[in-house]
């Protein structure tokens, strides 16, 4: 089919329709009112069209009272904004950005109505997220000017514009959308046309994965936003999300994204229809996972399902030494914590040597800390008396809890523990932080698995809030409550969660990961393109190529295959490209070169 090429300069797309005038489409007529455009906002809807003034009004009034406006500026805003209910109101427009209900039929009724109405060199632009833009443009009478540009929620505030072309759109009308995205002081990324994109294919999927380990009853709602939260630095809990996009969005986008790729993955969680159906769709509703104040508030409020005031924890043991075995980073990390906690802590390498090289890094760390202002000197001295560094796991003798922080090595780590059997006095604790192996096989190589447990701390152990406390079939009430209430005295959030395969975080985590690798290794997106979606679009802190470049592909790929053997999905085997990179040394920050090359130290 020849695509004839667009006669409209870039520098055209000077009025531009918003049809839907919903928090989206609200949002995207603010920015664009804001960057100098004429703006015709419409929606069926008068009650829509006088809330969206409203919106605009009281959000220039901020601007004004924090002075990054003023008063003329506000006005010239203003004036740049009209409404109405026709759909006629948009022939004269250069653009027009539907955000209307994620339908096929709604929108399709939009883009025949539109084709009668605007220029022939109009631009039609779909906002949709989980909808073919391909299949929008096929319908209209103008397929090379259709395309996709996806916002992300809120507009004003969010950074990433998802810029989607189909094989009918010409390449013009993307570079005049993409200059657009650029004045309106956005970034911009081209990506092709499959159901969610870059963003919400990779954000859905762990949104997923989230609601139906609640709906599992495998840890609590609250747990698991605060493991997302603390132990990845998200913004905000994988269900409080949820509440927030609407949760019946976020089926419909699944729903887009399984029928094209049939992955397990994206199959949506039965939850998710079930509080759809309910009309228990989230915010916007009132009620989601969580109960909210009113509908539209961010407050969340008790209902049914939050907890009780806890009873009594079952009276847990007398925590005075804790003995730390290893003597990498986690290890001296974990030793820290302890000491500055005011614990006393024999830290066991394997020699002298290394115990002391241990304790080193501790004082290298607390120096640090004093050099910032965070620490006295004293309070420094005083934690490094507490560590006691030594060759010997006959210094463990006397400790009350034995925590392991060796190599993520299942052989390794029973051989560590049938020693604490043999060395621990009778009631001390032993741990394991173990990011990805079962504790109970731990717990087997002793004679009293009822006192093991699992303390997932997160590296780095002096930074990071969150422990994950893994619970096996065999592990005593006491010792489960000591865990959790020493883990408070360090100053650490624990979240419970139960003994398998990647507990919250990691099991979490890394399917998300891998799903960014495949998306590269499909040639779909770029990994500059990725990580700056998963950013600007997600508020991550990291986009996923940089964060398994300092994870360690080695370290990804071998929790990516215990997750893949504990639950036997086909969408959890580690993507082809990661077992390339690793078995080409390439593991990241490490060694140089992971999925990007660093310059050596």
């Amino acid at each position: 089919m020849d695509i004839p090429a667009s006669t409209t300069p870039l520098s055209s797309l000077r009025t531009v329709a918003v049809v839907g005038l919903g928090t989206m489409g609200t949002g995207i007529a603010e920015v664009l009112a804001r960057a100098g455009r004429t703006v015709i906002g419409i929606d069926i809807s008068s009650a829509a069209t006088h809330r969206a003034v409203a919106a605009l009004e009281a959000s220039t009034a901020r601007s004004v009272r924090k002075e990054r406006l003023d008063a003329v500026e506000r006005a010239e805003i203003l004036a740049r904004f009209r409404t109405s209910v026709e759909l006629s109101a948009a022939a004269d427009a250069d653009l027009v950005i539907e955000v209307v209900p994620e339908s096929y039929e709604v929108k399709h009724q939009v883009f025949r109505e539109l084709d009668t109405l605007v220029r022939p060199d109009t631009i039609l632009a779909t906002g949709t997220n989980a909808l073919s833009v391909t299949r929008l443009a096929a319908d209209s009478a103008r397929p090379e000017r259709v395309l996709g540009m996806h916002f992300f929620n809120p507009a004003p505030a969010m950074k990433l514009v998802e810029v989607v072309s189909s094989v009918l759109t010409a390449p013009t009308a993307v570079a005049a959308v993409t200059d657009l995205a650029h004045d309106l002081g956005k970034e911009p990324v081209a990506v092709g046309d499959r159901p969610g994109f870059v963003a919400d294919g990779l954000l859905f999927g762990y949104l997923n994965q989230a609601a139906a380990m609640y709906e599992s009853k495998y840890a609590s709602r609250e747990d698991i936003d605060a493991a997302m939260r603390l132990g990845c630095g998200l913004p905000m809990g994988p269900l409080a999300l949820l509440d927030l996009i609407g949760i019946d969005t976020a089926r419909t986008v699944l729903e887009a994204m399984y029928s094209e790729s049939h992955d397990r993955l994206h199959a949506p969680a039965p939850i998710l229809r079930q509080l759809s159906e309910a009309g228990l769709t989230g915010r916007k509703a009132g009620r989601g996972f969580y109960t909210y104040e009113e509908a539209g508030s961010g407050t969340v409020v008790r209902d049914a399902l939050t907890p009780l005031e806890a009873p009594p924890l079952t009276t847990g043991r007398e925590i005075r030494t804790v003995g730390v075995a290893g003597s990498g980073t986690m290890a001296s990390g974990i030793a820290e914590v302890f000491a500055k906690a005011g614990y006393g802590v024999v830290l066991v390498a394997r020699g002298q040597e290394k115990a002391d090289a241990a304790k080193a890094r501790v004082h290298k760390s607390l120096s640090r800390s004093v050099d910032k202002g965070r620490m006295t000197a004293e309070a420094r001295d005083q934690a490094l008396a507490r560590i006691t560094p030594t060759g010997s796991l006959d210094a463990l003798a006397d400790v009350d809890l034995a925590l392991e922080a060796v190599a993520e090595d299942l052989a390794v780590k029973q051989q560590l523990f049938a020693a604490f059997d043999k060395v621990c006095k009778p009631g001390a604790i032993l741990a394991t932080t173990t990011s990805s192996l079962p504790v109970v096989a731990c717990a087997r190589a002793t004679s009293r698995p009822e006192d093991v447990v699992g303390m997932h701390f997160f590296n780095p152990a002096p930074a990071m809030k969150l422990v994950e406390i893994v619970r096996t079939v065999l592990t005593a009430d006491d010792v489960h409550a000591t865990a959790r209430d020493l883990t408070t005295r360090i100053r650490k959030h624990p979240v419970d969660c139960g003994d398998r395969a990647g507990f919250i975080v990691n099991a979490l985590l890394f399917p998300y990961l891998n799903n960014a690798i495949k998306m590269v290794q499909e040639h779909y997106a770029s990994l500059d393109d990725i990580d700056a979606a998963m950013k600007l679009g997600g508020g991550y802190p990291m986009g996923p190529f940089e964060l398994l470049d300092v994870v360690g592909l080695d370290v990804s790929l071998a929790i990516e295959q215990v997750l893949h053997r504990e639950f036997r999905d086909p969408g959890l085997a580690p993507a082809p490209l990661l077992e390339h990179l690793v078995a080409a040394g390439c593991l990241g920050r490490k060694t140089g070169r992971g999925f990007r090359e660093y310059a050596r130290r």
